[in-house]
């Protein structure tokens, strides 16, 4: 056996799912004699599944990490469910574990089962929070600034910053998010029961949220994430500069149907990019690293 092909067998043996007691399957037994050799404690099985519940439960609470909502709005053993199952079928194929999450959204709507009757809650949250981890560590790009702005020609092209999210939701999930962030700090500093008590109030009250349709931009700025809710219009002009269509363009499109007066458009417009620009989220198309 090549060094290559020990590494392979290795590495399917420890990714391979645990039981439902956290243990190795049975059929890697064999496995593992031909992978490690015991020592004066320990059989090859009992050596290879050390390394195999350090992987699992290391991409487990990865994922928790990242998708605390989730969590919160699926209740402790659904999430664990859905995270076994989701990691089962994608495991990490990353240098990092930043990357365990990429294909959840996906995966949920292959699998609307394992959200149960919160599935659209479910979906909502897991948008948001892949949209969070994007802002954190997205690319950023040189800002236009207020001076960048003064002649909005009907041709010219405006791009978003890479790191911008915008999102249609079908639920208030900022408010929840921030909830479940400002709960995990308060459970830092107390009691497991008291925690786990709090966790399932928590979790009660996100399952009576009644659907309430928004828009939302996910962002960084100063470091910091941020969640910043659009009204309809200027949602959908963002989302077609985001197409880099020419500005005349874009604003046709996403002013179709729109309730704004056409007197009072040209203000909201110009109060838009004016804000867009403090913001930092609008830069010159295909524009370099900032």
């Amino acid at each position: 056996m090549t060094l290559a092909e020990l590494q392979k067998r290795a590495a399917a043996a420890i990714m391979a799912p645990l039981t439902a007691s956290d243990d190795m399957a049975a059929k890697w037994r064999r496995e593992a004699d031909a992978l490690i050799k015991p020592n004066s404690r320990l059989e090859p099985l009992e050596r290879l599944e050390i390394y195999s519940r350090s992987y699992w439960f290391r991409v487990l609470d990865c994922l928790y990490d990242d998708f605390p909502g989730l969590c919160a709005a699926l209740g402790q053993r659904a999430f664990n469910r859905l995270s076994r199952a989701y990691l089962t079928e994608r495991p990490s194929e990353s240098f990092t574990l930043r990357n365990l999450g990429a294909g959840l959204e996906t995966w949920l709507r292959e699998h609307p089962a394992y959200a149960g009757r919160h599935f659209d809650l479910a979906l909502d949250m897991v948008r948001l929070e892949w949209a969070h981890i994007e802002a954190f560590d997205g690319e950023a790009r040189k800002p236009l600034g207020p001076e960048d702005l003064l002649e909005l020609g009907p041709e010219l092209r405006l791009g978003l910053q890479p790191h911008l999210t915008l999102l249609e939701l079908k639920y208030p999930v900022d408010d929840l998010r921030i909830a479940v962030n400002e709960r995990l700090e308060e459970h830092d500093s107390a009691s497991n029961a008291v925690a786990e008590r709090d966790q399932h109030r928590t979790v009660r009250r996100y399952r009576r949220l009644k659907p309430q349709a928004i828009h939302l931009a996910v962002y960084r700025a100063e470091d910091f994430v941020w969640y910043r809710r659009l009204d309809a219009d200027e949602y959908r002009l963002l989302d077609a500069l985001r197409q880099e269509l020419p500005i005349g363009e874009a604003l046709e499109k996403a002013m179709q149907g729109s309730a704004i007066a056409e007197e009072r458009l040209g203000a909201a417009v110009q109060e838009w990019f004016a804000g867009w620009a403090r913001m930092g989220w609008l830069c010159a198309v295909g524009g370099t690293d900032g």
